[in-house]
């Protein structure tokens, strides 16, 4: 039967989300369940708790989604689930659900690397974005910086090499005293500073180096607000914030650009929970007019994990001949381009 619909299936962190996808493009529903407020008060995810909340929370969440769409699981062509990277418990969560519903309906099932699916983020609602890009995919664990020639294929220019763009943000914004998720509250309290105001350091700034390095600038901003608490002074926290987020953002458009043009890509994408920033995406958006460049990014609903992302990614998988086995497993630790 080709119907042309996925169901999409993500639990790889605190999220519990189920999307149903038309022709890999068109959204027909995205149910996404949050534990924010759970793992808020301890300052951020505790995996044991994550993994339960989604056993509880899985299928109630794919039937809100099929409800949503107007379709049954018979109506679906494939089933798609993210089996890494992630936190290990709450991915076997969903990859056991995927299987369940694979095996009981004879459906094909197809296994989603997550960064994929942020990557596919951009295809949703705009099927008209055609190869070759230059891909900056940056979240709370991720800092990877892609060349993407055609659909499937990516090339990897650079990662981190410590902490990822999201995960300095939010441990930055722990020490604030900032509730969790940290980088939307240091992009709040950023949007009455002065980003000039502190003189952070840019990590692995020469050129021609598309890696990324972000525990240099924690450590500074971590010694920043030390000596200034050493000294009695107080800390102008907007503008801490500001300075803290534009060395950022400032690294992270310098090489995303310089590596457009070292490639000669004339479209780039931003996609994962850190290009929902709005002060980021406004600076690339502004850097790539100046360049001649187009750029494109999801809306910010589906920067953060979801599961549309990931029954579109799983979509063109499937059309491209990829199939998962009873054998799947969660990968915690996969990258792009392992599988």
């Amino acid at each position: 039967m080709r119907s042309g619909l996925a169901l999409g299936i993500e639990t790889s962190c605190d999220e519990t989300a189920a999307a149903v996808i038309q022709d890999g493009t068109k959204i027909r529903s995205n149910i996404v369940l949050s534990q924010i407020d759970i793992h808020r008060k301890y300052g951020g995810v505790v995996p044991e708790i994550a993994s339960r909340k989604h056993i509880e929370a899985v299928f109630p969440v794919i039937n809100e989604a099929l409800e949503r769409a107007e379709v049954t699981l018979n109506d679906i062509e494939v089933i798609a689930v993210t089996y890494g990277p992630g936190l290990v418990g709450s991915l076997l969560v969903g990859i056991a659900a995927a299987k369940a519903l694979a095996y009981a309906l004879d459906k094909p099932l197809v296994g989603v690397n997550h960064i994929e699916g942020h990557i596919y983020a951009n295809f949703l609602n705009r099927a008209e974005l055609i190869p070759p890009f230059v891909c900056l995919t940056v979240s709370g664990g991720h800092t990877d910086l892609l060349l993407i020639p055609e659909l499937g294929h990516y090339e990897i220019l650079g990662r981190t090499r410590d902490d990822a763009a999201g995960e300095a943000f939010d441990k930055i914004a722990r020490v604030l005293g900032l509730p969790y998720p940290g980088g939307p509250q240091i992009e709040r309290l950023a949007a009455a500073g002065n980003p000039n105001a502190i003189a952070f350091p840019r990590g692995l700034n020469e050129a021609g180096n598309f890696d990324f390095s972000f525990s240099g600038l924690k450590t500074a901003a971590l010694n920043y607000l030390n000596h200034a608490n050493q000294k009695g002074e107080e800390v102008n926290l907007p503008d801490f914030a500001a300075s803290f987020q534009w060395a950022i953002i400032d690294v992270l458009t310098t090489k995303l650009l310089a590596a457009a043009e070292e490639y000669q890509v004339k479209q780039i994408l931003l996609s994962g929970g850190v290009a929902a920033n709005s002060t980021f995406r406004n600076h690339v958006k502004e850097k790539a007019a100046q360049a001649g460049l187009e750029v494109w990014y999801p809306p910010a609903h589906l920067c953060t994990d979801n599961a549309a992302m990931i029954g579109s990614a799983g979509y063109f998988r499937y059309l491209a001949g990829h199939r998962s086995g009873w054998d799947l497993n969660a990968l915690p630790n996969l990258k792009l381009g392992d599988d």
